[in-house]
């Protein structure tokens, strides 16, 4: 009898065997080799750790140099991501890759708070399936990410100051079937999107697969409504009409009617499984000028399968004031997302990143 592999967990099949090998890899164990954790002799604890030695969270952390990029995670062999933690480095400005099967280049190139769905201070809870925010940001990521021959890990650091990274990366070692694809994640940033131009969520990508996600952080340069505009997929060589249009930018992240909250009369923040909008920064009065958004939006029960290609833009409109009736304004807004997918491989090549000063938030 063939044992089940261990992965796609749920609780309807957490009590099945599995010749699946489970490890973890964090501060106190490079490698996650077995029987190899909690061994250091030296780290960012050993003083704290003084009295009592070898064994008593002597290197729960590291450190990261201005500039600097540190290998999270090497793993050989067949398998898959099951859990990210991570909590410490600055949100925009620490940048997340992860490389499968040897590629050159990066499947996952993403701003580290962007890709956990929290672009910006301050703190807000994210309690959705495949991404979790927790207090005081705690970054969790239940993504499974298989791959066949290795994962490489890395975080960047943008910052002009070291930043201090606590991190746990726990994966599984098994057999991984023909039809399972490699996890993608790409970033995006429009600052200002140009007049009666989309956001482009998605494009570039080449192979079989499925759309899985967006998360995005929307400032918002006009006053009033913003979020009339539409979400199009783009799909298997579809030209200059869609096959999937959504009806609004609220909509599609499953809310409605601005999502207000109508006996306050004003924005309703939630998280939910699927869709959530955890995060409203508004204006105080003073410095914090501009209202902004963090939005997600899980494609677990409905993705967006592709065979070849796959595009997904954003219009940003509001409401011209206009004597003859009501009219849409395209905006020019600050628009940052993020798309989740899964494809074959190879994958192509990301377009460069952009620099620090064009990523940082103000």
């Amino acid at each position: 009898m063939k044992l089940f592999n261990g992965l796609g967990s749920h609780l309807g099949n957490l009590s099945r065997l599995s010749n699946a090998v489970t490890r973890s890899i964090s501060a106190e164990n490079f490698t996650g080799a077995k029987g190899a954790g909690g061994m250091a002799t030296e780290g960012t604890g050993r003083q704290c750790a003084a009295d009592l030695g070898v064994g008593w969270k002597v290197s729960p952390s590291i450190v990261i140099p201005p500039g600097g990029t540190v290998e999270l995670a090497q793993i050989e062999g067949s398998g898959a991501l099951q859990h990210l933690w991570l909590t410490g480095p600055h949100r925009r400005l620490s940048i997340l890759r992860i490389y499968w099967d040897g590629q050159e280049h990066p499947s996952v190139e993403v701003p580290l708070g962007d890709f956990f769905a929290s672009a910006s201070e301050p703190f807000a809870q994210v309690s959705s399936l495949p991404i979790c925010v927790n207090p005081g940001r705690g970054f969790n990521s239940y993504w499974e990410m298989p791959f066949r021959k290795r994962c490489r890990i890395t975080l960047t650091n943008l910052h002009q100051e070291a930043q201090q990274l606590y991190y746990q990366i726990t994966y599984a070692l098994t057999e991984v079937s023909e039809d399972q694809a490699y996890f993608h994640a790409r970033f995006r940033r429009s600052n200002p999107l140009p007049y009666k131009a989309v956001h482009t969520i998605l494009d570039g990508v080449s192979g079989k697969g499925q759309f899985v996600g967006t998360s995005m952080f929307w400032g918002v340069n006009n006053c009033g409504w913003w979020g009339e505009g539409e979400v199009k997929f783009y799909l298997d060589g579809d030209g200059d009409f869609p096959t999937i249009c959504g009806t609004g930018t609220e909509d599609y992240f499953c809310g409605a009617y601005n999502f207000e909250n109508s006996e306050t009369r004003r924005y309703q923040e939630f998280t939910t499984p699927y869709s959530g909008m955890p995060q409203v920064i508004r204006p105080d009065g003073l410095y914090q000028s501009q209202t902004r958004f963090q939005l997600y939006r899980w494609h677990m029960t409905d993705p967006i399968r592709f065979d070849r290609d796959c595009r997904v833009t954003i219009q940003a409109l509001g409401w011209r004031n206009s004597a003859s009736g009501p009219r849409y304004l395209p905006l020019q807004d600050d628009i940052s997302s993020v798309a989740y997918w899964y494809q074959t491989l190879p994958t192509v090549p990301f377009p460069p990143l952009a620099d620090r000063e064009f990523l940082e938030i103000i």
